[in-house]
């Protein structure tokens, strides 16, 4: 995936639900992803017109993140993952 331009990253929000979301245009699509303060959550989508790995998405994620767990859901509406990150 090759990245299309610099990263969008806002804070905002309110209670529970104010985070860092996350924008990231790549050449086939984008990456997109919300980070919760209050519960330490994270939701990444991954979207694709090309076909791409899952494994290497996961093995990103853990490098990156180390998330304690990860609810990963792929969707093969051409190439798309959903995740949540705990």
């Amino acid at each position: 995936m090759k990245a299309y331009g610099k990263p969008l990253l806002k804070h905002f929000g309110e209670g529970n639900k104010s985070g860092y979301t996350l924008v990231q245009l790549i050449e086939t699509s984008n990456i997109t992803g919300h980070f919760c303060d209050q519960s330490g959550d994270a939701y990444l989508d991954v979207f694709s017109c090309k076909h791409f790995d899952e494994n290497v998405v996961q093995h990103v994620v853990n490098t990156w993140f180390k998330p304690e767990s990860i609810d990963m859901k792929v969707l093969n509406r051409d190439a798309k993952i959903a995740m949540v990150l705990r």
